[in-house]
C-alpha cells in the first residue's frame, strides 16, 4: 500500500472515531444537565442514588467500563454470545457483507462513553450551577420572573460562561479517548493501523494517526476558543 492508500484507510477509520465524538457529545450533554439537576434535588434518595453512581462511573477506567458494557449482558445471560456481538452478525448478514459488520461494538462503546462522559458533565454543570450568587435568583424573583425564566434568562448564561472552559477540557480529552474503542475490535484509525503492523509490517501508519489527532483537537480548540470570545459579555 502506498502513502494516499493507507491515509484513505485511515479516514475511513477516522470517520468513525469522528462519529463516536459527535454521537457522545449529542446524549452526554443532555444526560449530564439531567444528572446534576438529580445531584442538587431536595429529595435525598435520589440525590444520594445519583451522586453514588456518578462516583461509581467516575472511579472506573473507560476502558473497562466499554469492556463491561459489551461483555457483561452475555455473562449475565446465556454466558456465550452477548447482544453487541449479535447485533454485529445479524447487521452483517442482513447487508449481506463479507466483512464483520460493528454496529452493535458501536452501540456499546456509545453507550459506555456517554454513561461516563455524562457523570463528568454533571459535576461541571452542578459546580457551575451552584457558583451562581443567591443574589441572581432574588433579583429575578423581584421581577416577577418564574423559575424557568430564572434559570433560562439569567442564570443559563452566566452557568455556560463558568462552565465553558473546564468544558473545553473534557471535550479535547474526549476526542482522545475514542481510541479505547479500539478495544473490542471496533475499526476506527487506531485498530485499522494496528492492523497494518499486523498484517504488513507497517508501523509508522500508527504514528501517523496522531496527525489526524492534531487536526481535529486544533479544529475543536479553535471552535471552542471562538465560543469563549462569543461568551465575553460578562467581563467589565
Amino acid at each position: 500500500m502506498n502513502f494516499w492508500q493507507i491515509t484513505l484507510d485511515l479516514l475511513g477509520g477516522f470517520g468513525l472515531t469522528a462519529l463516536l465524538f459527535v454521537l457522545t457529545l449529542l446524549f452526554a450533554i443532555p444526560l449530564g444537565l439531567l444528572l446534576s439537576f438529580c445531584s442538587m434535588s431536595k429529595y435525598q434518595p435520589v440525590k444520594k442514588i445519583t451522586r453514588v453512581l456518578i462516583w461509581i462511573v467516575r472511579g472506573i477506567p473507560l476502558m473497562l467500563l466499554v469492556c463491561m458494557i459489551y461483555y457483561l449482558p452475555g455473562l449475565l445471560g446465556t454466558g456465550t454470545i452477548n447482544i453487541f456481538d449479535k447485533m454485529d452478525r445479524y447487521f452483517t448478514a442482513l447487508m449481506g457483507s463479507s466483512e464483520l459488520l460493528y454496529y452493535g461494538s458501536f452501540v456499546a462503546v456509545l453507550i459506555a462513553f456517554v454513561i461516563n462522559y455524562a457523570c463528568y458533565f454533571s459535576e461541571i454543570f452542578r459546580g457551575g450551577i451552584e457558583s451562581v450568587p443567591q443574589g441572581q435568583y432574588e433579583a429575578g424573583q423581584v421581577l416577577g420572573l418564574t423559575k424557568g425564566q430564572i434559570f433560562s434568562k439569567i442564570i443559563l448564561k452566566q452557568v455556560i460562561k463558568r462552565i465553558l472552559p473546564p468544558m473545553s477540557n473534557e471535550i479535547i480529552t474526549l476526542v482522545k479517548d475514542t481510541a479505547l474503542a479500539n478495544v473490542i475490535a471496533i475499526p476506527e484509525i487506531i485498530k485499522r493501523a494496528k492492523d497494518m503492523a499486523a498484517t504488513q509490517a507497517l508501523t509508522w501508519p500508527l504514528f501517523y494517526t496522531a496527525v489526524f489527532y492534531l487536526l481535529f483537537v486544533g479544529f475543536v480548540t479553535i471552535l471552542l476558543g471562538y465560543a469563549e470570545k462569543r461568551l465575553s459579555y460578562f467581563k467589565a
